[in-house]
């Protein structure tokens, strides 16, 4: 972008609430169902139906406020806001404009030397709406209402934001907390997060804002940095070229690495907002916020604390482990059933970042691998399997939900440390390898690594490298 010129971006994001069932009715939340499986009368906005709020959105948006420093509100209402659109059955969307459930928040980002609080406008509580499918060979375009009635948040962020790096620290700090709480898993891809960019430019050193405009369709933070960088250039080069920015919302196409225009931006009163006559207002005292800040897990930075007081971890692993929460979960799991928690960061650091690397496990089998962990770690420590054997059952365990006992059985993995077997083995290649006998006894100390590897290879990497090295060192030292 121009030197001469800065920009101000405030962010709109959508948080689809991990509940059960939707908001306002008891159909299910569940992602990936087939389509228009998950509906009622009441999501599909039929006459004469009524909604009931579901207590547990609040508590876990009461919950995410909490987390991100806002003010929880003594009370709260919906309001309806009108418009037709195909994926909105009810023609209207059950929101809050007027009294959100969360005000005046922020989050800190940077480092200790230098941090910048990102403020939060507001919280506020609303239904999803369904999801529209365009068939590309027929031109024909589905609508699927299983979405619709999905409890949301949005959380409506001041223009405190300069750049897409910004940008970038401020979701993943807000994505980590948010699942930290378990509010939600906050999956870009799978929608349960979305993130619209309001942003302008102004020329650097002004304090006026310039004509925002809102960018969609952003499912990933490489996405959003782009976006936020071709939409900067854009507005600098119509201001450049004498012409005036307008305010509008425009759709990111990441394929192609531009924005379109979608409509132009609207304001509140074309919504034709007014009070939700079938939900009353809801009163919240200082004990059911009390109870919600309660039952909250610890959030990524208690954590860190305790993993270095508590376990004495390198702060490189405590930064991996608590920047993902899944390796969180795995990691207090694996610790829970008894497995030293050095042990447990080291394979996590080592072979479980290797393995999701390279077979894109999913979040289930991370977390569900934990006791498999604390098993092979276990095995390992008795001699039962090696190392590398460890290495190899762990990943059956992490990709295909191997039982580690069954998988060590069904492929004879079991260590050998028989000293009578490995000393018969260890002669044979000691006869085999005379050089590496005579380079070690001319005080080539490594030579012994090689006959080492000989025999492990003779043994199929089941013998005990640690009676290996006993033996060969035993049988050396007599020839």
């Amino acid at each position: 972008m121009n030197s001469g010129y800065e920009m101000a971006i405030g962010l709109e994001v959508h948080v689809e609430l991990a509940t059960r069932t939707k908001i306002f009715c008891n159909c299910s939340t569940e992602f990936g169902c087939p389509p228009n499986t998950n509906i009622c009368p009441v999501c599909m906005g039929m006459p004469g139906t009524l909604p009931v709020l579901n207590k547990e959105v609040v508590n876990k948006a009461i919950a995410v406020g909490i987390a991100t420093n806002c003010k929880i509100a003594d009370s709260f209402r919906f309001d309806r806001k009108n418009y037709f659109y195909p994926d909105n059955p009810q023609n209207y969307q059950i929101s809050q404009l007027y009294e959100p459930i969360c005000k005046e928040g922020y989050i800190e980002i940077g480092s200790d030397e230098r941090t910048k609080k990102i403020r939060i406008h507001e919280i506020h509580m609303e239904e999803d709406a369904g999801k529209l499918i365009h068939q590309d060979v027929t031109g024909d375009t589905l609508v699927d209402y299983n979405r619709a009635g999905v409890p949301l948040i949005e959380i409506v962020t001041e223009p405190d934001m300069s750049c897409p790096e910004e940008v970038n620290e401020f979701l993943d700090k807000l994505r980590l907390c948010i699942q930290y709480i378990g509010a939600s898993d906050c999956k870009l891809n799978e929608g349960s997060m979305r993130v619209d960019v309001n942003l302008s430019v102004r020329p650097s050193e002004t304090e006026k804002l310039g004509t925002r405009t809102e960018m969609k369709n952003l499912n990933s933070f490489r996405a959003i940095g782009h976006a936020i960088e071709n939409e900067a250039k854009r507005q600098v080069e119509i201001i450049e070229s004498g012409q005036a920015v307008e305010l509008e919302t425009r759709r990111w196409d990441e394929d192609r690495q531009c924005s379109y225009p979608m409509r132009s931006k609207e304001d509140s009163k074309d919504y034709r907002y007014f009070p939700e006559p079938d939900i009353p207002p809801v009163e919240v005292d200082s004990d059911w916020v009390k109870r919600v800040k309660d039952s909250m897990p610890e959030l990524r930075d208690e954590k860190k604390v305790r993993y270095k007081n508590e376990y004495s971890l390198p702060d490189y692993d405590i930064d991996i482990i608590t920047g993902d929460k899944r390796l969180v979960d795995l990691f207090e799991t694996a610790v829970s059933l008894g497995a030293n928690p050095k042990k447990v960061s080291n394979w996590i650091m080592g072979e479980t970042l290797r393995i999701i690397r390279e077979h894109n496990v999913t979040d289930k089998y991370i977390v569900g691998s934990a006791a498999g962990l604390a098993r092979v770690i276990e095995l390992v420590d008795k001699g039962v399997i090696n190392g590398n054997t460890g290495k190899t059952v762990y990943e059956q365990v992490l990709v295909n939900q191997a039982d580690v006992d069954t998988f060590i059985e069904e492929n004879g993995l079991k260590q050998i440390s028989d000293s009578n077997t490995l000393t018969e083995v260890i002669r044979e290649v000691l006869t085999e390898n005379p050089q590496s006998v005579t380079d070690y006894q001319n005080g080539k100390v490594k030579a012994i690594g090689f006959l080492v590897g000989q025999t492990m290879k003779k043994m199929g990497g089941k013998a005990s490298p640690t009676e290996v090295n006993r033996i060969l060192t035993e049988l050396l030292s007599n020839v």
